[in-house]
Parts: structure tokens; C-alpha cells; sequence
């Protein structure tokens, strides 16, 4: 069980007057999340294993409020609503721990297109698990954090962890045992992640019901089933640098993902006609001799593993394609901090 370290008189009160800033980079799930076992605390029913994207990031902020309730912003847009009770929920779980009842201002800014299907809450969750645990001056371990942070948005622990990343599943019912742990760093294999984006309109239907109406597909239990498989030759891949066996093992999962979600009730289907393009795209540059392999999180957008020297051939690629409207290159990115200057 995780404890919380006693926060001091002193330090408590400052609380006030703080100000603090947290970064995080969103993640691609290479072999996916999609599932729950347990809903309130957000258990995955498989475990996961994702690249951070270093180009894409989010900024949050946390401070006091003037008012008497918290205030939620996005990219300088107020949020209301049932977002904002998500949102108030999970800043419990810090006040909580550390003893505070205070209202906050939270402030998120990404520099990507949010609720799109590029795992914005994800870095956003991230990001504020790292900012409210130094706004309370809470002393907790990695692991710790990453099971807060999981229950703001599953896939935000991985993002508190940079390069390749496998978030565990878990056995315990209390949680205490799923949480994200590095397995190689972003220095350690330099590979590129080109983000072909489809559609910047916020998907129709979110991430979690969307996992929630793909439990009733008949193939559910066979993606579950199938998915430590996946995992075992995905950590041999990542460790062994090798792109052609990791994206074989990427297209497989994200295919079986969508195809669960395509059979769900109601179906759900999250691609695009541009999306579809893109695979065309890939697989035309593999054709040619460009090892290029793709993957698809819940919505339109289609992220496209190759090697750093051939980003500039896949981007070009990617941006030709129709109904693409923008082409990102990431390289593997760092895990969430502090940002400087901030107290």
C-alpha cells in the first residue's frame, strides 16, 4: 500500500502564494490500452506499452483560487460541466493526502490539437500529477504517482515517463500495483514518430465510452487473451532496436483494438476516409523499401513509426496524402517536470 508523506505546518501554508508548472509529453500506445477492470480507479483490463512524443506537449498550472470552487481551463477556454467534475475528483485525491480542502485554479495549455485522439489528457493528467504533488510539497515515489496519476487518465502514467514505456496491468483491487515503469530511455534508440492528422474536431465519442462499448464485443475476450503475446514481443523488440519486428507487432494490436471497437454496442468507429489514405500511404512506402509502421489511438489520427533517417521521406509522404491536414515528426520524449520558475 502507498503512503503519503506528512506535509509540514510551513510548508502547507505556503500553499497560498504558490504558483507551480508542470510539462508533460502525450504517448502513443504501441501495443494498447482498451478495457477496464475495475472503472473508478481506472485498472486496465491488458496491460500497455507506448513511445513519448517529444514535439507535443502540455503546460499545466496550479495555484489558489480567489473563489469558493475550482476553475478548469483549456487552451484559455473555462470548462464546465462534467469535465470539470473529472477534474475536481481527481484534485481530491491530492488534497486528501494532503490534508487541504482549498480550491485551485488549473490552467492547461497543449501545443496540439486536445480531445482528438492524441492523448491530450493523457499529457494533461500527467503534467498536473507532477504540479499538485510539489503544489502540496507530497514526497511520493514514482510508482506512487503514477497510480494518481492513472486515475485522472489511464494512459497519463506512462506519460510521467519518457522513451518506451509498459504500463503494468496489475493484479491487486486496490490498484496499488498498476502503474507505468520505464523500458528503454529516449537516448537509448532515437527513433521517429510522424502524426498524421485527419481531423482536429474533438472525436464524437470519448475515449472511456468508447472502451465501455467495446467490452460488449464478441472479440473482447480474445483482445484481452491475446494481449500479453503482444507485449512479450514488443519489450523483446524495443530491447533488441528492432523497428520491423516492434511495428509488425504495433499495426497487429492496433488493428485487433479497432476491430473490437468496430464490433462493439453500438459500434464505434473512429476512422476517417483520410485515415484509411494513410494506411495506403505506409504501406506503399514499405513497398518501397521505407520501413514505415503505423498506429491508431481512439480517433482519426494515424501515428507512423520509422527510422530518424527516414522522417524526412514519411513526412513528405504523410503531408501528400489526401486529407491530411498537418504532419508532426516527434522524436522520443522526456518524462513530465517541473518547468523553471515557479514556486
Amino acid at each position: 500500500m502507498h503512503r503519503a508523506v506528512a506535509v509540514p505546518r510551513k510548508a502547507a501554508e505556503k500553499t497560498r502564494d504558490r504558483i507551480v508548472r508542470a510539462r508533460a509529453h502525450p504517448n502513443v500506445a504501441l501495443v494498447k490500452y482498451w478495457g477496464k477492470r475495475n472503472w473508478p480507479l481506472n485498472l486496465p483490463s491488458v496491460g500497455s506499452i507506448s513511445l513519448t512524443l517529444g514535439a507535443l506537449h502540455t503546460e499545466v498550472t496550479v495555484q489558489p483560487t480567489s473563489g469558493s470552487q475550482d476553475e478548469y481551463w483549456s487552451n484559455g477556454r473555462l470548462v464546465e460541466g462534467p469535465p470539470l467534475e473529472d477534474l475536481r475528483r481527481f484534485l481530491d485525491l491530492f488534497r486528501r493526502l494532503a490534508d487541504k480542502k482549498e480550491p485551485l485554479a488549473i490552467r492547461a495549455t497543449s501545443n496540439f490539437p486536445v480531445a482528438a485522439g492524441l492523448a491530450s489528457s493523457a499529457s494533461t493528467f500527467a503534467a498536473l500529477t507532477v504540479a499538485l504533488a510539489a503544489f502540496y510539497d507530497l514526497d511520493l515515489s514514482k510508482e506512487h504517482l503514477g497510480t494518481l496519476a492513472r486515475q485522472g487518465s489511464g494512459s497519463a502514467c506512462r506519460s510521467l515517463w519518457g522513451g518506451f514505456v509498459e504500463w503494468k496491468r496489475g493484479e491487486r483491487s486496490d490498484g496499488t500495483d498498476s502503474f507505468a515503469v520505464p523500458l528503454v530511455s529516449p537516448r537509448d534508440w532515437p527513433v521517429r514518430v510522424a502524426v498524421a492528422v485527419t481531423d482536429t474536431r474533438p472525436k464524437p465519442t470519448g475515449s472511456r465510452l468508447g472502451m465501455g462499448r467495446s467490452e460488449a464485443s464478441p472479440f473482447f475476450p480474445a483482445w484481452v487473451s491475446s494481449q500479453e503475446e503482444d507485449l512479450q514481443a514488443a519489450r523483446e523488440a524495443i530491447r533488441a532496436g528492432d523497428l520491423e519486428r516492434l511495428g509488425t507487432v504495433a499495426e497487429r494490436n492496433c488493428l485487433k483494438m479497432h476491430a473490437v471497437a468496430f464490433t462493439g454496442d453500438p459500434p464505434l468507429v473512429y476512422w476517417r476516409p483520410a485515415t484509411l489514405a494513410v494506411l495506403e500511404t505506409v504501406w506503399q512506402l514499405r513497398a518501397e523499401g521505407v520501413p514505415a509502421y503505423f498506429t491508431i489511438d481512439a480517433g482519426p489520427q494515424v501515428k507512423v513509426l520509422c527510422h530518424a533517417q527516414d522522417q524526412a521521406t514519411v513526412q513528405a509522404a504523410l503531408a501528400a496524402t489526401q486529407g491530411v491536414q498537418e504532419v508532426f515528426v516527434c522524436h522520443p520524449g522526456t518524462g513530465a517536470h517541473l518547468v523553471e520558475g515557479c514556486t
